[in-house]
């Protein structure tokens, strides 16, 4: 081994190693890795996975305007929320921390989400969940009708062209 040092803000070990067959030299990573888990309604334990949560949420914002690094930092945080709990937390706390954070970042991913996390089945539980939403943002009422939903018209992709009419 030629050098070792901490990387990743303590996270991980970085090392510098050089092949003793071939002199080729590499770098390796070496995390802590604890085994972290979900309860389900069920009572069933399951592993917790960062890449089935981020790609409920990046489900939940496609097409909207949430950068990949507001999702990345939503898993984080609840993956540190699970970590900081003793490596266990309810799936329904981890569906709440999903919803506060895409309401956070995008009110409309987080309906989206909303839809599937907490089954709406028809418009008048859409319509009970946007009265919700009002009446926890009251400030901000009128930023998700403001939205344009065609924000990107007559762009790439677009079914429009620039001038037609939204």
């Amino acid at each position: 081994m030629l050098e070792s040092r901490g990387a990743e803000a303590g996270a991980a070990v970085r090392r510098r190693r050089q092949c003793s067959a071939c002199g080729r030299r590499f770098t390796t990573y070496e995390r802590y890795e604890r085994l972290l888990f979900v309860r389900k309604r069920s009572g069933d334990r399951q592993a917790f996975d960062r890449e089935k949560l981020h790609g409920g949420l990046a489900r939940a914002a496609h097409k909207r305007p949430v950068p990949e690094d507001e999702i990345d930092a939503i898993v984080d945080l609840i993956a540190g929320e699970v970590e900081g709990a003793g490596g266990e937390l309810p799936a329904q706390r981890i569906g709440e921390m999903c919803l506060e954070g895409l309401r956070r970042v995008d009110r409309v991913a987080y309906l989206q989400f909303a839809a599937v996390y907490k089954e709406l089945s028809d418009i008048d539980e859409v319509q009970a969940e946007l009265a919700r939403m009002r009446a926890e943002l009251p400030a901000q009422d009128e930023a998700l009708f403001e939205t344009p939903v065609f924000a990107g018209a007559g762009g790439p992709g677009s079914v429009r062209s620039k001038g037609d009419p939204a």
